[in-house]
């Protein structure tokens, strides 16, 4: 039988709200995150970092599915030590969440392979969570299977079907390069750009972390397509959306990973991706060398893809309370 408890207990340590295990700790985070929001609001920042909106959508989600979420309630926890707990957040949740109960950690700040073991045995950690399969793999070599999937649910009710909205630009590309700019503008972005001028093709270029996210709806609202060029993805939330509002994705993706941080401690042979979460109703991938003849495919299948329905089964928060559900039993479970 799947678990389906009527109470699930997280916790979260970040800039947003704090763990306080004391007297009046909960009013204390919530007096501080209130007064951080409005602070940071009048000043037109973002005002939450992206472990906590992860935290807040996992927690959302559980309460929709009908399940109770305390959040930073240490009494509760050790009333029940147990039932399995969630923690989230940045590396001071590690110091502050000491608790018997069995735990799944994520989203949030991973430690690398070389300590990631003693804060799980000081946390009581038994799944260790990264929004995809290949990052995985970066610390299975150390935790083994507690190194587990989970993915951030796509609302797909905050990005609705745009795909019947009238269209009036061929092609959105997104673009997240983050390393050797000038080497991908030379043999990426430009034979691109001039293979879609080639074919007629309208575009509209949005750079990553340059535009509001209304410049984004509404560049999904009126392109018929997608680029998107990023070296790799652990989940890639950006894509996700798109195909939430039905908008079919060509996605560069070389497999390779360029991080240099990663790539101190990565496996041999290790295969990434920027579209973790992909299959055929989504779109198609291209390498530099394949841009031509998987541009020209994409564009005659065009008619063909369905990226919401793939969004809908399997990155939906339906589908994310399943998958949390799961790993929370697979911590309670675990020895």
């Amino acid at each position: 039988m799947a678990y389906t408890p009527d109470t699930v207990a997280l916790f979260y340590d970040g800039f947003e709200t704090q763990a306080l295990d004391r007297p009046f700790g909960m009013l204390q985070s919530e007096t501080r995150r209130l007064a951080r929001a409005t602070w940071r609001t009048i000043r037109r920042r973002q005002v939450n970092t992206g472990f906590f909106t992860a935290f807040l959508n996992l927690k959302s989600s559980l309460e929709a599915h009908g399940i109770t979420v305390r959040v930073n309630d240490f009494s509760y926890a050790r009333a029940h030590p147990g039932e399995p707990v969630g923690l989230s957040g940045f590396a001071k949740v590690f110091e502050r969440v000491r608790l018997p109960n069995p735990a799944v950690f994520g989203p949030g700040y991973v430690p690398p392979p070389s300590k990631v073991e003693e804060v799980m045995v000081a946390c009581n950690i038994k799944v260790v969570t990264f929004p995809s399969e290949w990052p995985c793999q970066m610390w299975r070599g150390t935790i083994g299977d507690a190194a587990q999937p989970m993915f951030v649910a796509i609302d797909i009710e905050a990005w609705p079907d745009m795909s019947d909205h009238h269209k009036s630009c061929d092609i959105l590309v997104y673009d997240k390069i983050r390393w050797r700019q000038a080497e991908r503008t030379e043999d990426l972005r430009r034979p691109l750009y001039s293979a879609l001028e080639q074919r007629n093709l309208s575009y509209r270029v949005l750079r990553y972390g340059e535009h509001h996210i209304g410049q984004f709806r509404d560049a999904l609202r009126h392109c018929r397509a997608m680029v998107f060029l990023c070296e790799h993805e652990t989940q890639g939330l950006a894509y996700q959306e798109a195909m939430s509002s039905g908008v079919p994705i060509l996605a560069w993706d070389e497999g390779e990973l360029v991080d240099p941080h990663e790539r101190a401690f990565a496996p041999p042979g290790l295969v990434v991706s920027s579209v973790p979460y992909f299959d055929a109703r989504c779109g198609t991938t291209f390498t530099r060398e394949t841009l031509q003849q998987q541009l020209e495919a994409f564009l005659g299948d065009l008619g063909t893809f369905r990226p919401r329905e793939y969004v809908v089964d399997t990155l939906s928060p339906a589908a994310g309370v399943a998958r949390y559900l799961n790993l929370l039993e697979q911590a309670s479970r675990a020895k």
